[in-house]
């Protein structure tokens, strides 16, 4: 794709990533199965207060016979949370932040003790004009997830965002907007709790809607999360288990080429030093160096055109996933979820989360009937943030 097109405003190298489009990439792999612990630590972090994945008692008692991962648990499971695939090739100049993920589940639980394994690949990419940052790249990428048996897991397409970050820092889009973050009084806080209170009572028993009961226009109860700060934002990244120090291992086989360990055109301050990372893991460590530093890191982040510290992306599209799978109840089951993320979660605000029944399909494609949930996430000023939609399926 050119790089100097009259429809653009400023000029972006893409050469890079032609030459890798449609090719396996990022042989990375955890080195341990996910314990207990793991489990409990993402539940905390996504603030999912389902009792079956963190309440040893509750769990047991469960038709599952003990603690189990929620289904965007998979996303922890992995290198990179998916956006590896989606973000190799040098692009000079640039940043990159999450744009979205799409996921396929195939009916397989994670369970403490499990292991998954991936192949991943770049699919490719578009080039868009965009009020952010002028020349913008939608790269697309890959990945499958096994278990220590072979069974399928899940699928996952991940778009990332890769943008110039002087064009991004020229128009200050969200800089603009964002000198202060949102200081909130105790009544509001007291309010914001009890939204998430009434959230959590909705359906801590698991119970599922029957789907004939389930009605086109149903609304799902409000959710909040937040306000979201640096504490948040820490918690998140250590609850994905790659960002815990030693947990992965580069496993390139042989006579490959993996282009994942190369210079992507990210800020000098904002990419992972791998040699220094085998004295001192902090230089692989992205809250304190590397690429997503900028999240917790109020200087960085004014340095690629965000104006303020901000949330994962993967932590949204996983409030999606459990938000759906708490109304589905413990005989629910999501067997695909789409998402296009809009916004970062920006510190100091909250993020209410609504949905609603769009569709029922009795006889859908994956063999039964399915409930099509639309779901949308939006700041207090009422900013989308997050579009999504799950397809699940219900007990008759």
């Amino acid at each position: 794709m050119s790089a100097d097109s009259k429809e653009l405003s400023a000029q972006i190298d893409l050469s890079d990533l032609d030459r890798l489009v449609g090719k396996e990439v990022v042989f990375a792999e955890l080195w341990d199965p996910c314990n207990a612990t793991d489990i409990r630590r993402w539940a905390m972090a996504m603030d999912n207060p389902s009792p079956i994945h963190w309440d040893e008692e509750f769990a047991n008692a469960s038709k599952f016979g003990g603690i189990i991962a929620p289904q965007s648990f998979a996303v922890a499971m992995d290198y990179g949370h998916g956006c590896h695939p989606a973000g190799v090739g040098k692009i000079p100049g640039s940043h990159l932040i999450f744009g979205g993920e799409e996921w396929w589940y195939f009916g397989t639980p994670i369970r403490p003790g499990d292991k998954l394994f991936q192949k991943r690949r770049f699919d490719g990419y578009d080039l868009k004009e965009t009020a952010f940052a002028g020349p913008t790249v939608f790269q697309r990428g890959d990945t499958e997830h096994r278990n220590q048996h072979g069974a399928l897991v899940a699928r996952e397409r991940a778009t990332s965002i890769r943008y110039l970050r002087e064009e991004a820092n020229k128009r200050a889009v969200h800089g603009k907007e964002r000198a202060e973050p949102r200081r909130w009084t105790k009544d509001e806080l007291k309010e914001i709790h009890k939204l998430r209170h009434e959230w959590l009572m909705s359906n801590r028993e698991g119970h599922s809607p029957a789907y004939g009961d389930v009605q086109v226009g149903d609304k799902l109860p409000r959710r909040v999360i937040g306000p979201h700060s640096v504490v948040t934002f820490v918690t998140e990244y250590r609850a994905f288990r790659q960002n815990v120090w030693g947990t992965w291992r580069w496993n390139v086989p042989e006579g490959k080429y993996d282009p994942a360990m190369e210079d992507a055109g990210f800020a000098e301050d904002m990419t992972y030093d791998h040699e220094a990372k085998k004295v001192d893991p902090r230089m692989g460590d992205g809250l304190y160096f590397g690429p997503s530093s900028g999240h917790v890191n109020l200087e960085k982040a004014d340095k690629i055109g965000l104006g303020g510290m901000y949330g994962y992306g993967a932590s949204m599209n996983a409030w999606h996933v459990d938000y759906v799978a708490y109304w589905a109840g413990h005989d629910g089951y999501i067997w695909h979820s789409k998402t296009q993320f809009r916004n970062p979660a920006f510190e100091g605000d909250i993020t209410y989360i609504d949905g609603e029944v769009i569709e029922k399909n009795d006889r859908s494609a994956f063999g039964c009937p399915i409930a099509t949930i639309q779901v949308t996430m939006t700041t207090q000023e009422g900013e989308v943030i997050l579009k999504g939609t799950a397809d699940v399926e219900l007990p008759h």
